[in-house]
C-alpha cells in the first residue's frame, strides 16, 4: 500500500512540475543586447537584427542605428544615434518622440520623467495609436535619453493585451547606460 502511494505521489510532484515549467516558460525569451557604437545595453525578448540608416531628427542629420526584434505582434526597439553638437541634442531627442507618436497616429497617455541609474534623467511615455493601414490599435511604451553624444530610444509597440505592465516595465528597466 504504501509503495503505491509513493508511485501515486511521484506521479503528483512530476506532473506539478511540468506544469510549473510550462507555466515558467515565457513568450518573451528575454536576452541583454549591448549596443555595437552607442553605450547601452537593454534586454530584447527574442533574437534581435539591427540596421542603419540616415535619418532627419527636425534638421539634425544622424545615423541611425536600430536593434529591433518581434515576439507575438510586439514590435521592440532600441535606436541610438550619435549627435556632435550639444545644442543639437534635445531638439533631436524630441523629434524622436514626436515621429514615433506621429508613426501610429498616436495620442500621449502617460508622460514621466524619470532617474537612470548613473544620473541620467530619461523620458517615459505611453502613447496610443493605430498599426499600418489595418488600424488595430496599438501601445507604444518608450523611454528616451541623452547620454554623452547619444540620443537613444527604448520602444516596444504592440496591443495592450500583450503589452503589459510587466513586460514594459521589463523592457524599460533594463536599458542601462554605460
Amino acid at each position: 500500500m504504501i509503495a503505491h502511494l509513493n508511485f501515486h505521489w511521484q506521479k503528483l510532484v512530476a506532473i506539478a512540475l511540468l506544469l510549473t515549467a510550462a507555466a515558467c516558460n515565457p513568450t518573451m525569451n528575454w536576452r541583454e543586447v549591448r549596443g555595437e557604437l552607442a553605450p547601452y545595453s537593454v534586454l530584447m525578448p527574442a533574437k534581435p537584427s539591427s540596421f542603419s540608416r540616415e535619418v532627419d531628427l527636425d534638421g539634425v542629420k544622424v545615423m541611425m542605428n536600430m536593434t529591433a526584434a518581434e515576439v507575438s505582434d510586439v514590435n521592440f526597439a532600441i535606436g541610438s544615434a550619435s549627435v556632435a553638437d550639444p545644442g543639437q541634442r534635445s531638439t533631436a531627442l524630441l523629434a524622436m518622440q514626436s515621429a514615433m507618436v506621429a508613426n501610429i497616429h498616436g495620442e500621449i497617455r502617460r508622460n514621466k520623467q524619470v532617474s537612470l541609474p548613473g544620473g541620467a534623467i530619461a523620458t517615459d511615455m505611453e502613447a496610443l495609436g493605430q498599426a499600418g493601414r489595418s488600424g488595430t490599435p496599438v501601445l507604444l511604451a518608450a523611454r528616451f535619453v541623452s547620454h554623452g553624444n547619444w540620443v537613444i530610444q527604448a520602444i516596444a509597440i504592440g496591443p495592450e493585451k500583450t503589452l503589459t505592465p510587466e513586460v514594459i516595465d521589463t523592457f524599460r528597466s533594463s536599458l542601462t547606460l554605460h
